[in-house]
């Protein structure tokens, strides 16, 4: 995509700026313009979802992050849009705001071994661009979309709660609450039991969401017993007292770029709708993106 092309809430495309690390987009979950940061520029994640949207996915970690590379393209990026005349050249008129800066992005970003020095660079920004000044405008947020695999190294912790001091917020990744579940969405082998002990962490060092991707496999919808899983897990968030801010629940808004793309297929609005009802009945509260 050219550098100068309109951006849609369809188009993620991370290389729409000609940068190693930084992209934006126009979110359709923020509702408006998102400055992304990707640390997974080589593709690898350590899980492989079926339903992502990364071409060539390979199983790995972050590469080596240049700091300062990182922090020339964010800086640029940010001069653009506060400065110049990003808004009204790139971004559909109604959606002309900066909502947020977004670690997300081709793999999982706390996969980065320099995850922590990542954020306070990002802190740095944020302050010299007067982000967080509350007298200014409303500050934006820092937000980190994780599978939330690594919560319990501290380098990852010491992050998450450097972000809490930042407008931080936690998307954590919750797609199935079962074993089998999880295998046959994110093809992992992680437990439910401690996917849920990193999600008590996260949540008490940073606000976190629960943001959960919905969708039929085969023309099925989840199970009933994949939407009873997930119901008695948001019944126990609420029973242990985990400080969740809630779900964002979202359906497939791109084509997946995975193997399993042709058995994927998209949910009915009303299947979503029903299942967030479920959820709010169950005691947190819910944002759908069909």
């Amino acid at each position: 995509m050219p550098r100068t092309a309109p951006l849609t809430p369809t188009n993620h495309d991370r290389d729409s700026a000609d940068m190693t690390y930084v992209y934006p987009v126009v979110s359709r979950r923020a509702g408006g313009v998102s400055v992304g940061i990707n640390l997974n520029p080589n593709n690898a994640c350590n899980w492989a979802c079926v339903y992502c949207q990364v071409p060539n996915l390979q199983r790995g970690t972050a590469p080596a992050i240049d700091l300062a590379l990182l922090e020339r393209e964010l800086r640029a990026m940010l001069t653009d849009i506060l400065q110049g005349d990003f808004m009204q050249t790139r971004v559909p008129e109604g959606a002309r705001r900066l909502n947020d800066i977004a670690l997300s992005g081709n793999g999982e970003p706390t996969s980065a071994h320099e995850f922590p020095e990542v954020i306070e660079l990002v802190g740095r920004m944020m302050t010299a661009f007067g982000l967080l000044d509350p007298a200014a405008h409303t500050p934006i947020k820092l937000v980190l979309i994780t599978n939330g695999s690594l919560a319990d190294r501290p380098r990852v912790q010491a992050g998450l709660a450097r972000m809490a001091a930042l407008n931080g917020e936690v998307w954590f990744k919750l797609d199935s609450a079962t074993p089998a579940g999880m295998r046959a969405i994110n093809q992992t082998r992680i437990s439910p039991q401690k996917q849920f002990e990193r999600l008590a962490i996260a949540a008490r060092l940073c606000p976190t969401w629960l943001q959960t991707c919905v969708f039929a496999i085969d023309g099925m919808p989840p199970s009933a017993e994949e939407t009873a899983a997930y119901l008695d897990t948001v019944t126990r968030i609420r029973r242990e007292a985990i400080p969740v801010q809630g779900v964002l629940l979202y359906g497939l808004a791109r084509p997946s770029m995975q193997p399993q793309a042709s058995r994927l297929s998209v949910l009915p609005a009303s299947w979503l709708e029903h299942f967030a009802d479920a959820i709010r009945a169950a005691g947190l509260p819910v944002k759908v993106s069909p």
